[in-house]
């Protein structure tokens, strides 16, 4: 092989994948395992963080063999992940102490209720640019070293690690040598001060957090190690959270360009520069990424179920038999159907941050079907975007102009359509739908000179654009529903339930 090539190492919520990149940006391969989703109790959700990693390696080992690759024929290795996810681990034996907690998983909502209710939701703000939530991963870590057995104990006896998921990857691909993660994540945790891109002492107080068990915070392109592969090293050279890759995939390096990602949930960040802008709507700010020891700075809205509601669609509703049938299913409802899905089955992300909204049906009458409901639930995903879009117009006071796309949810036509229709702006999807694992890509081969900025944004092909076609009247009217249906599934479970 001629060509040396860039591997990205996708963690995932549902599976691990790792793609292949040539220097055009385009994908040469890829291989993907699905992982086990543990629910042991409502509301709860979990991983086994050893079967994630032997997912994750099974997946290189193949990738690598599929193409007879050598180490000389990869450039670097990049890493994007599931954020917010929890692992706890002895870093003497390398087990973890209990399942990885997922960012899903609402578990330590009532501690979050208490930490508001004692005063601490400006201070937290001004500090991470995160709400008060279970969302994040410090909760998470509190309940593992209170409720497993030994757990605090080791902890403070410096026996144990902490790490969101790139950080489990990077420990286990390096067998131990890096406790590292970059900004991207450390940002989600809740308990890194963005201002000053260092891990906060009062807020490890706060959530009884070790100082010993935090990785170190090192930049998004920069060296995090190396990977010993047939006898010699490849070097770790980038990482990012899922959703600031893709920012980055979609090369929005420009402040106010945006990017939303279809994926489990659904991620809509716009870059705001090397200055955070605090949001008067329930968005956070958060870090995009660091690069030479410059931070990029974003605003987010989250929606916690998205590409999930379509897993919904399949696994527990059993309506068809892969994602990819429910553009065909929502094409045969019939068109004058009020249907409306709320997917709030973790609660209600941004702007509304409802830890006790829950997931309902609206509008039933005896003729709807498969067709409606499915139609509906794609309709969701559009919706829950419209809110996120406005609120984050109005804290940023920039309109967009467009809306750039990836994720493998909006490969449905329908689906993106739609999102046009009720946006009334351009939907724009790339050639390269991996924007997440490109954004990876991309900071690795900066980072050892594969590529330079300015050739990123070349590379970028649009696939296809979507243009509104529906009226702003019908559009008015259907948001007027979904708007009713959301407010009637607020807080449908009690704070002590």
């Amino acid at each position: 092989m001629t060509e040396q090539l860039i591997i990205a190492l996708d963690q995932g919520t549902t599976s691990s994948r790792a793609v292949l990149f040539n220097h055009a940006a385009d994908i040469v391969d890829v291989s993907q395992q699905e992982f086990t989703q543990h629910y042991p109790k409502s509301g709860w959700v979990e991983h086994d963080a050893n079967e994630i990693w032997d997912t994750q390696f099974m997946v290189l080992q193949k990738l690598v063999a599929n193409n007879q690759l050598r180490p000389q024929d990869i450039a670097a290795i990049g890493i994007t992940n599931q954020r917010e996810t929890t692992v706890v681990w002895n870093k003497n034996t390398g087990q973890p102490v209990h399942n990885a907690i997922v960012w899903q998983d609402r578990r330590t909502a009532a501690k979050c209720d208490a930490i508001t209710a004692a005063g601490w939701k400006e201070k937290i703000l001004e500090k991470t640019g995160l709400v008060i939530d279970a969302y994040f991963s410090a909760s998470k870590v509190q309940w593992i070293l209170d409720n497993v057995e030994g757990a605090r104990a080791q902890a403070d006896a410096g026996e144990l690690l902490f790490g969101t998921v790139d950080t489990w990857v990077i420990w286990k691909l390096t067998e131990g040598a890096v406790h590292a993660t970059d900004p991207s994540n450390a940002a989600r945790t809740m308990l890194l001060n963005i201002n000053t891109g260092e891990w906060d002492q009062e807020l490890l107080d706060l959530f009884t957090v070790p100082a010993s068990m935090l990785p170190q915070v090192r930049d998004s392109s920069g060296d995090f190690g190396s990977v010993s592969f047939q006898g010699q090293d490849v070097a770790i050279a980038g990482v990012a959270g899922d959703q600031q890759a893709a920012l980055f995939g979609q090369t929005c390096f420009a402040k106010g360009m945006a990017k939303n990602t279809y994926g489990t949930g659904c991620f809509l960040l716009m870059n705001t520069g090397a200055e955070r802008i605090d949001s008067e709507s329930g968005l956070l700010s958060t870090i995009a990424w660091s690069i030479d020891g410059k931070i990029t700075y974003a605003l987010e809205g989250s929606v916690f179920i998205a590409g999930a509601a379509v897993q919904w669609l399949r696994d527990e509703l059993e309506f068809i038999q892969t994602a990819s049938e429910s553009e065909a299913l929502a094409l045969e409802a019939n068109p004058e159907s009020d249907v409306v899905v709320v997917p709030a089955f973790a609660g209600l992300g941004a702007p509304h941050w409802d830890m006790y909204a829950r997931g309902a049906i609206f509008g039933l009458t005896r003729d709807s079907g498969r067709p409606e409901i499915a139609k509906a639930t794609l309709q969701s995903l559009a919706y829950q975007i419209f809110d996120v879009l406005k609120a984050m117009e109005s804290d940023s006071g920039i309109e967009l102009s467009q809306l750039n796309v990836d994720g493998g949810a909006i490969a449905n036509d329908f689906l993106a359509q739609f999102q046009a229709d009720v946006l009334q702006k351009p939907v724009t999807r790339p050639k390269v739908l991996e924007s997440t694992a490109l954004g990876a890509a991309y900071l690795a081969g900066l980072k050892v000179g594969y590529w330079q900025m300015k050739d990123l944004t070349k590379v970028r092909e649009v696939e296809r654009e979507f243009k509104p076609k529906l009226s702003i009247e019908k559009v008015a009217a259907l948001l007027k529903q979904w708007h009713k249906a959301v407010a009637r599934s607020r807080q449908w479970i009690d704070a002590d339930e």
